[in-house]
């Protein structure tokens, strides 16, 4: 389902005399529906600027990423968009939403997206806010106004509203506390038991663990990194 093959990334530093520094190079791994691999590594090692590639945000020196049929770096942006809409969804570390606009809508809007009814939509959106342990009375607010711990949660909850062929987990048990990391957890592999193909970067080794097949320690392709 996902396909990365000798992927390559470098960064030109224009203020630094157009210095280019190569970030990794020659990246190469598959993961299967109904499987999760971990991106490890010590920090520097690039596990972030390889999940943004995978998800079209960082472009590619060289290489292909292919999620299902289409290959990322050949991709026009319609066809990443496309892409992103209906097959590869992504969980990041920050919330990002257009300001007033509900939470719930927020929660929906994946779904909305794809034409499904805005009845349907919302009692998935409620579904999900409920089990992440958001109270109704905030349904109504922007999760703009809200704590750093509820905008995650909010963030996840959009993240899993369509059920999504290929997901991109950046850290998503960060700073949760036990109850909610226990959800979160569920919801990866109930994603897994339907067939998705997940990547994640997980800190917590215990959630790694847990749901987890394999992990690619990123350091074996970073240059000056490697063991």
């Amino acid at each position: 389902m996902i396909e990365l093959n000798d992927v390559s990334k470098t960064f030109t530093l224009h203020n630094q005399g157009s210095t280019v520094i190569e970030v990794i190079s020659g990246v190469s791994f598959s993961v299967a529906p109904g499987e999760c691999v971990a991106l490890t590594g010590a920090s520097g090692a690039g596990k972030s600027t390889l999940m943004r590639m995978i998800y079209g945000n960082y472009l590619t020196q060289s290489g292909s990423i292919r999620i299902g049929d289409v290959d990322i770096v050949q991709s026009e942006p319609r066809e990443v968009i496309a892409l992103r809409r209906e097959v590869l969804g992504y969980v990041s570390q920050f919330l990002r939403v257009v300001p007033r606009v509900p939470t719930l809508d927020v929660v929906a809007d994946p779904l909305r997206a794809l034409d499904v009814s805005a009845q349907e939509a919302q009692a998935r959106a409620q579904s999900l806010l409920t089990l992440l342990n958001i109270p109704e009375r905030l349904w109504s607010l922007s999760p703009t106004t809200f704590s750093g711990g509820e905008q995650q949660r909010v963030n996840i909850a959009r993240g899993f509203a369509h059920e999504y062929p290929a997901m991109l987990l950046d850290e998503p048990t960060a700073s949760l506390d036990a109850t909610n990391r226990e959800v979160v957890l569920s919801l990866i592999e109930e994603s897994k038991a339907r067939g998705a193909a997940i990547i994640g970067i997980f800190h917590d080794e215990g959630a790694r663990d847990r749901v987890c097949d394999h992990e690619i320690d990123v350091s074996a392709f970073t240059p000056g990194m490697a063991a």
